[in-house]
C-alpha cells in the first residue's frame, strides 16, 4: 500500500502517565483535525479520570481495545517500557500509526522486533519520543562539529547524578524493576541518544561496572520487600567509531548538588552542554564562552506535531526513528552484557 494522506486523525492512548498528560495530550489537542477518542490507563478509575480531565470520548478496559478499535487511526503508547514492543507490533498489524514513549523497549530483541514490524508496514508512521533535553541545541552542536571547530574528537563524556536512591527505605519504582524497565539504567539511554544524535555514529565496544547498593526495597502496599533489579550506579567506558573515548557515569546515590552534563573534547577545543540548565558552552583550549543559539535553530518540543505531520504528508521520521531507537538499544544491550559478564562487548560482533 502506498502513502495515503489523511486530514482528520483519531488518536487512541495506551498509558496516560505524567508525561503523557503533561506533554502528549496537550500537544495533540493543540493540532487542528486531531481528535483524542479513546484512552486506556492502568485502571478503570484512572482511565475515567484522564478521560474526564481532557475530554476524551471513551475509555477502554484493556489496551488491545485501543489497538483494535476501528475508530482509532494512530496509537500513542505512554506506558513503561515493558509494553512498548507488544503494543507497537499489535498496533502496526492492526493498521495503526504508532508513537511510543522512550525508552524504545526493554532490550534489543524487543526493539528489533518493533523495527521489523514497522518495515512490514512502510505506509504507517512509527516514531519513538526523542530525548528532549538537547532539542534546543542539537543543530548548533552538529554545526560546530561539521565545521571542524573541535578538530579531531578525542573524548565523549556524559555525567548525570542525583540522590533519589540514597534512602534505602524508599519503595521500589518501575525504573528499578527489571521486568518493567528491562536493561535501561537511570538516564543512560537518554544521554546516549543525545550523543548519538550529535555524532551520528555508534560505539564500537563498551565495558561497564555497576552496583545495586540497596538490594531490596518495599514493594506495593502490603506486598513486602522486593528485589531491586537495576543498578543504583553505573560507569561505562568505550570507544566510538572513529576512535573517540567514551566515558559515562550515571548515579542515583550521589548526595549533594546533582551533575548533568555532556562534554565533547577535541584537539582544537571542546563543547560542554549543561543539561540541567539547557546551556551550551564552547572552548578553544584556553577559554570558554557561552554559545548563543539562534532562535531559528532552537527546535524545542514538537513531538506530536512531527508525528501528525508524518502521517499527513508521508515525511520520514527524524526524531526519533525506529532505526535510531534500535541503535541506542544496541548500546543498552551491550552495556548490560558487559556489566553482567565483566567483559568488553562489541556492538557489532564480526
Amino acid at each position: 500500500m502506498g502513502f495515503m494522506p489523511k486530514e482528520n486523525i483519531r488518536i487512541g492512548i495506551i498509558g496516560a502517565g505524567a508525561n503523557t498528560r503533561a506533554m502528549h495530550i496537550p500537544g495533540f489537542r493543540s493540532i487542528p483535525g486531531v481528535e483524542l477518542v479513546l484512552v486506556c490507563n492502568r485502571s478503570e478509575t484512572s482511565s475515567r479520570k484522564v478521560a474526564a480531565e481532557f475530554g476524551i470520548q471513551r475509555m477502554a478496559g484493556h489496551w488491545r481495545e485501543v489497538v483494535e478499535s476501528p475508530e482509532v487511526d494512530a496509537v500513542m503508547i505512554g506506558t513503561w517500557p515493558y509494553l512498548h514492543a507488544e503494543a507497537t507490533v499489535a498496533a502496526l498489524a492492526a493498521g495503526k500509526h504508532v508513537l511510543t514513549e522512550a525508552r524504545m523497549a526493554r532490550n534489543l530483541a524487543e526493539a528489533e522486533g518493533m523495527l521489523d514490524a514497522s518495515r512490514c508496514h512502510p505506509e504507517l508512521v512509527a516514531q519513538v519520543v526523542p530525548a528532549p533535553m538537547s532539542l534546543q541545541v542539537d543543530s548548533t552542536v552538529m554545526a560546530i562539529l561539521d565545521a571542524g571547530e573541535l578538530g579531531d574528537l578525542w573524548e565523549v563524556a556524559a555525567t548525570q547524578t542525583g540522590s533519589q536512591w540514597v534512602d534505602a527505605a524508599k519503595p521500589l519504582t518501575w525504573r528499578q524493576d527489571l521486568e518493567l524497565s528491562g536493561y535501561n539504567v537511570l538516564t543512560m539511554g537518554i544521554y546516549h541518544e543525545m550523543v548519538q544524535r550529535w555524532l551520528r555514529v555508534e560505539p564500537e565496544w563498551v565495558m561497564a561496572d555497576a552496583e545495586i547498593f540497596t538490594r531490596s526495597r518495599p514493594g506495593p502496599v502490603g506486598g513486602g520487600m522486593v528485589e531491586v533489579g537495576i543498578p543504583d550506579s553505573i560507569s561505562i567506558l568505550g570507544r566510538m567509531a572513529g576512535g573517540a573515548r567514551l566515558v559515562y557515569h550515571f548515579s542515583g546515590v550521589e548526595a549533594g548538588l546533582p551533575r548533568h552534563e555532556i562534554r565533547l573534547n577535541g584537539s582544537k577545543g571542546g563543547i560542554r552542554f549543561d543539561v540541567g540548565a539547557g546551556d551550551l558552552y564552547q572552548n578553544d583550549g584556553s577559554r570558554e564562552w557561552k554559545v548563543v543559539v539562534p532562535e531559528a535553530a532552537r527546535r524545542g518540543w514538537q513531538v506530536e506535531a512531527d508525528f501528525i505531520h508524518s502521517i499527513r504528508t508521508g515525511a520520514p521520521v527524524r526524531l526519533t526513528s525506529f532505526e535510531d531507537g534500535v541503535k541506542y538499544m544496541r548500546f543498552t544491550e551491550a552495556v548490560y552484557h558487559a556489566r553482567r559478564d565483566g567483559k568488553k562487548k562489541l556492538l557489532h560482533p564480526a
